[in-house]
């Protein structure tokens, strides 16, 4: 729920610098800085798609684990795809994407907010971790017959093998 909230609220302000500026520089200027930059990310995504794949696929046929290149292109096609976005603001964020040291800082700040979230969840008052425990166990002693991963509708009668 935060995360609709903060993007909700950050294509609002993006709406409204797009407008502001737009009332400053002109109609004529704030249509082609738009159309120019979604034409820029449309081309970005299609070509650093393509080539971050083949790097992920050379790195795969290397037996290698290819992290660093799906991470970078999805950074890369996320940055293009908030470059077609229509706003000054998304297009910022989305060039950010593009320069290679402020998506390493982006990467890093990504990383220690999910450290953070986890480690806070594993502190909490709350430990969720025994509730599927205690629900497995207290669902598994009923013996209806059905293998696991089987589908048996509520309308068919049971199967006994």
């Amino acid at each position: 729920m935060p995360i609709l909230i903060f993007i909700s609220l950050f294509t609002l302000l993006d709406f409204v610098v797009l407008f502001s500026l737009g009332s400053e520089i002109g109609l004529l200027t704030t249509l082609l800085l738009v159309l120019g930059t979604g034409f820029i990310g449309l081309h970005l995504i299609r070509k650093e798609g393509v080539s971050t794949f083949a790097r992920a696929r050379q790195r795969m046929q290397a037996g290698e684990i290819p992290s660093t290149e799906l991470l970078t292109g999805a950074a890369l096609i996320f940055g293009g795809a908030l470059l077609m976005a229509p706003g000054f603001l998304s297009d910022a964020l989305g060039l950010a994407c593009l320069i290679p040291s402020a998506r390493q800082l982006m990467f890093k700040a990504l990383t220690w907010l999910g450290l953070k979230k986890v480690a806070a969840q594993q502190q909490g008052p709350n430990n969720s971790s025994a509730e599927p425990n205690e629900y497995h166990r207290s669902h598994s002693s009923q013996d209806d017959g059905a293998i696991e991963g089987d589908f048996i509708s509520r309308d068919e009668p049971s199967r006994r093998r």
